[in-house]
């Protein structure tokens, strides 16, 4: 059993679930359930024998990393186990399960006994070994990361982008809220705002009724901005920025060059940036947990639609 802090949680928490999946305990010294399922989680480390470790956070202790973790989980009370494997937040159980009940659990993440057949493991863990984690799965991992490092503006970007993606929204607001002060500044940061502003309108939206009102006059460009904004939350940027130009061709200045900026800030999003750099980096030592982005060649769409881009402007 090990203790995790800010300081040892990325060598003992991430990188250990690596190599062994790593059951971390949520507890507080005045939580009485958590008293009571502290010596259970023990007895279990023991019969498992290294198929599993044991770590404790003490909430009081750490409430960055509890409460980030309660966030992507949507928990809000202790105690509460959190299982990592691969590096990432998997599963977790709230309260003080009986003893059968935590076996159960364990035995979906943890491997076999070395006396158990190969054709015994679970044909969903089987399948699901060379996944690559989805936006979902990334934005907890990204949970964690930010919770060591609140104030890492681009580590929080990334975890706000993966919320999005996820469909998350009240949460990526949430995370975004801290940014809001340097949109002005901060290039994406004010994409990403536009973006959840997009991903948030877009279910109220028509796209015929829109398509119809443009039809019927070709400088409504609300309804061209609302269309662009469905494009958008559907995936589809190359026909939002489509939109957009149509309006920047008409009107550059419409409404504070809404037009513009929301143009821009696709580009911004299509682009592949490099890893969130964070304490945990290697570059600093330590374990980079936040991502596998990394920057990439030049992209013709993009390069034709900062053309056009230019071309609209001057």
């Amino acid at each position: 059993m090990i203790d995790i802090t800010l300081e040892n949680f990325q060598a003992e928490l991430i990188e250990a679930s690596l190599a062994t999946p790593v059951l971390l305990d949520i507890w507080a010294p005045w939580c009485a359930p958590c008293k009571a399922l502290g010596p259970v989680l023990e007895k279990l480390e023991r019969d498992y024998a290294g198929r599993f470790t044991l770590a404790k956070l003490d909430s009081d202790q750490e409430p960055e990393i509890a409460g980030q973790l309660s966030q992507a989980f949507g928990v809000r009370s202790i105690p509460f186990c959190v299982m990592f494997v691969g590096g990432q937040p998997v599963d977790g159980f709230v309260g003080a399960l009986p003893e059968a009940q935590i076996r159960d659990f364990l035995d979906k993440h943890v491997p076999p006994a070395a006396d158990a057949d190969e054709e015994d493991l679970p044909a969903a863990a089987e399948a699901g070994r060379d996944e690559e984690p989805g936006p979902s799965a990334e934005a907890d991992r990204l949970s964690v990361a930010v919770a060591a490092e609140p104030g890492n503006d681009k580590l929080r970007a990334d975890w706000v982008f993966k919320l999005i993606e996820a469909g998350r929204l009240a949460e990526a607001r949430q995370a975004l809220a801290p940014l809001q002060p340097k949109l002005a500044f901060d290039a994406r940061a004010a994409a990403l705002a536009l973006c959840l502003d997009a991903h948030e309108a877009a279910p109220g939206a028509d796209a015929e009724a829109l398509a119809a009102a443009i039809a019927a006059n070709r400088r409504d460009f609300a309804a061209r901005h609302a269309l662009a904004q469905v494009h958008w939350a559907a995936g589809r940027p190359t026909a939002a920025m489509d939109e957009l130009l149509e309006i920047l061709m008409r009107d550059k200045t419409w409404n504070g060059e809404l037009a513009r900026r929301s143009y821009v800030a696709i580009l911004e999003l299509m682009g592949k940036a490099a890893p969130a750099p964070t304490a945990a980096a290697p570059a600093a030592g330590k374990l980079e947990i936040a991502g596998r982005a990394a920057v990439s060649s030049a992209d013709p769409v993009l390069d034709q639609y900062r053309r056009k881009l230019s071309m609209a402007l001057f």
